[in-house]
């Protein structure tokens, strides 16, 4: 089995290892795996079979190289085959493991062969569909007067536009990332998430067609202040 560095034009070759995927944490996106690219952190995989085994490594801190769980459309792997995977390709922990894992092999089983811990710091942001579309019940009622405030403000001045986001705005779409940036310290040796978030951003613009996304952005009076990208995740989760 041998790795090789990600890069986006393996989209085609390797979308369909992903067609069933289950694992309900954006860290299983394919155009994610491949965007989330940067001088500190590169994505490696190696086909199995019918299985894609992904790898991270870092340039500085080896320590933090890990195995995500195969992604295999029909092939499941219980904690003895992860385990075994993990000592074959010289790896000592999985990174992103679902709780629906756990539930399904039982915890006290993964933990006979792996020490099992919380990553408080990778948290993601699950809403229903229609909670997400309608805001609706005072739990989102802050979100809906920032709504009507914005109306206010540009939407009713007619000062916004909403334009389907393709790879030919990428350069305003980095002006507004730098911007953006300015505001958070953005910097590598400030706060490397925001970085390597950026540097996702980017790359994901950049083959938005190739990586079969869609995407739209927001302009104020002309200028780029906004834009969101969405993908399929599981086949009743997408991921923004």
């Amino acid at each position: 089995m041998k790795f090789k560095p990600l890069i986006p034009s393996d989209f085609p070759k390797l979308k369909n290892f992903f067609q069933r995927q289950r694992y309900r944490l954006c860290a299983y996106s394919l155009p994610s795996i491949i965007a989330w690219n940067s001088a500190e952190f590169q994505p490696y995989a190696a086909v199995d079979g019918k299985s894609l085994i992904v790898s991270s490594e870092f340039a500085t801190r080896m320590e933090n190289r890990h195995l995500i769980l195969p992604v295999s459309p029909s092939k499941d792997y219980p904690p003895l085959q992860l385990h075994d995977l993990a000592v074959k390709l010289k790896f000592d922990k999985y990174w992103f493991v679902p709780e629906d894992y756990l539930q399904q092999y039982g915890k006290a089983l993964v933990e006979s062969f792996f020490e099992v811990k919380e990553q408080k710091d990778f948290k993601d942001y699950i809403y229903a569909t229609d909670d997400l579309a309608l805001l609706k019940g005072n739990k989102y009622s802050r979100k809906r007067n920032l709504i009507h405030q914005f109306e206010r403000s540009y939407v009713d001045k007619d000062r916004v536009t909403i334009e389907k986001m393709v790879p030919s705005f990428l350069s305003e779409c980095i002006d507004f990332l730098e911007k953006w940036c300015e505001e958070r310290n953005c910097d590598i040796d400030e706060n490397e998430a925001l970085f390597c978030e950026r540097q996702a951003a980017i790359n994901t613009i950049e083959h938005i067609d190739l990586f079969e996304l869609d995407g739209i952005l927001l302009r104020i009076d002309g200028e780029i202040n906004a834009f969101g990208i969405a993908s399929r995740l599981t086949e009743s989760m997408g991921v923004l």
